[in-house]
């Protein structure tokens, strides 16, 4: 009996923690597909995900905090612009992320760019909403900050 508890306990604590995870989109057109459905904005995380320390803490200190996950899903579109050194994105994926850290001007990482984008003809364009990056002090000061660029909208 013991054991049969101690099973259900671990299957509803691993569905908890499943539901509680966010979905990062890498593939663009995908995620503007899901914005214009939701009409949601998208956020556009540019990192260096396996050798930028300011981006791993910029996701331990918020994006993988309780209340970035509930403002997420809330009320963004999450698309991870990744540029990694010892892991090969797929040649399109790479393009596209070239092509992007182009388009916004991104010199430096973390940067996590604010826009509503919308595809006529195959040509993207996109309204900036906001810019921002690592902030000190954890969900609630990014979280206030980047508010503070979404309701001008």
């Amino acid at each position: 009996m013991k054991k049969i508890v101690i099973l259900v306990l671990l299957v509803v604590g691993s569905l908890a923690l499943k539901a509680q995870e966010l979905t990062w989109y890498n593939n663009l057109d995908k995620a503007i597909e899901i914005s214009n459905q939701t009409k949601k904005p998208l956020l556009l995380f540019f990192t260096g995900s396996d050798w930028c320390g300011w981006c791993h803490r910029l996701q331990d200190e918020v994006f993988k905090k309780p209340e970035f996950t509930a403002w997420a899903k809330a009320n963004v579109v999450l698309v991870e612009v990744d540029f990694p050194r010892k892991t090969a994105l797929a040649p399109e994926i790479q393009s596209q992320n070239n092509l992007l850290q182009q388009q916004f001007g991104v010199q430096g990482y973390p940067t996590v760019w604010f826009v509503n984008a919308s595809k006529n003809d195959g040509k993207i364009t996109y309204e900036r909403l906001g810019q921002t990056g690592y902030l000190q002090g954890g969900p609630s000061v990014w979280i206030e900050t980047v508010n503070g660029f979404l309701k001008k909208k």
